[in-house]
């Protein structure tokens, strides 16, 4: 089953970006952001450099300015790219955020907390995207050997000598949360938020709000799987990270697609297309909530945006809902490092070096 409802061209009609604060702190921020990884890194191969430039610049001439972008996507070429794709007077119109702690090690990923690798980084991607400041700095993954109390220590040093404005979790406990909040601010917490990754919502969205913390919906397309059903992963390439997910392997993806097949009928219903009733969905989960689905198309971008101009009423809220106990299989192919499995050490263990 397919739903292409709907056929964009770069020319269709200016769709009104609205702007929300993220978190207490002052950061605003486009309703919906940009996801960069794609470009560079993880689906496939790198993509033409100059047409994920002109991808950007319509982007943020489109009114989605909240771009997002990693030190480990590449490693290092998708900073790179937005670097230049933000000469010429465009750094000024966007709020950009990068992550750290992530690295390519021996073939594996060796997550880092320490404040010398915090330091560090942060230096490393302000070359790199040619900025004087980043405005949202993430702690990528959690590093379960530091306190989290240490790196933000650091952190906070970054943001007292002004290379970073305000500071974001990605895929911390509550517990991590919390702890990191009272040595400085969060502004937000990034984790994956769909109509099929749904396990923040009940301990994790409660405590952001709890604290005044924004929340920004990775993946809130399933990773493609929402919009283009079984056929993405028939037509997945070769480097493909997506290829090692357990919800696209045989044994769960027959079952999954019913979850898709039963949201293009309500697609079809609301004149619109898949993805833009799922990211609708993401959108009413509240006004502190700003998606990066990620696309390396002006049209697929153009499709997205439109996402904001669907309504959904609470009958329609409650029966997309529901399909997340369809679905099978782990939302991710690393649930260790997901925030429920992430605790860092008491302060009191650390010894600094």
């Amino acid at each position: 089953m397919t739903c292409n409802l709907v056929q964009f061209s770069n020319s269709q009609m200016a769709v009104n970006v609205p702007r929300i604060k993220l978190g207490s702190q002052g950061l605003e921020v486009s309703k919906q952001g940009l996801g960069c990884m794609g470009m560079s890194t993880s689906y496939g191969a790198p993509k033409p450099e100059p047409e994920m430039i002109e991808l950007i610049h319509h982007a943020i001439n489109s009114g989605v300015t909240f771009l997002d972008t990693s030190d480990v996507y590449g490693p290092h070429t998708n900073e790179i790219l937005l670097g230049k794709a933000l000469k010429g007077g465009m750094r000024e119109k966007v709020q950009l955020a990068t992550k750290f702690a992530a690295m390519h090690k021996d073939g594996k990923m060796e997550i880092r907390g320490d404040p010398a690798y915090v330091r560090a980084a942060c230096e490393a991607s302000l070359k790199r995207l040619d900025v004087d400041c980043i405005d949202l700095y993430y702690v990528h993954r959690i590093d379960t050997r530091v306190p989290i109390e240490v790196t933000m220590g650091e952190l906070k040093k970054l943001v007292e000598e002004g290379k970073i404005k305000y500071i974001g979790l990605s895929e911390a406990s509550v517990s991590t949360i919390r702890r990191a909040h009272a040595i400085h601010p969060i502004t937000a917490v990034q984790n994956e938020w769909s109509l099929w990754s749904r396990d923040l919502e009940e301990e994790l969205v409660p405590a952001c709000r709890e604290l005044g913390i924004g929340i920004v919906p990775y993946s809130p397309l399933g990773r493609g799987f929402l919009s283009s059903g079984p056929k993405l992963i028939q037509n997945l390439s070769e480097g493909d990270f997506r290829k090692i997910f357990p919800r696209f392997q045989a044994e769960n993806l027959e079952h999954n697609k019913l979850v898709y097949e039963r949201i293009c009928e309500m697609a079809a219903r609301k004149g619109c297309t898949s993805s833009q009733l799922a990211l609708a969905w993401v959108h009413h989960q509240g006004d502190d909530v700003s998606p990066i689905p990620g696309t390396t198309k002006i049209q697929n971008f153009n499709e997205n945006v439109g996402a904001l101009s669907v309504k959904l009423t609470p009958e329609e809220m409650t029966e997309l809902s529901g399909l997340a106990d369809l679905v099978k299989g782990e939302r991710h192919a690393y649930m260790a490092s997901t925030w429920k499995y992430v605790d860092t050490p008491p302060l009191s263990s650390w010894k600094a070096e």
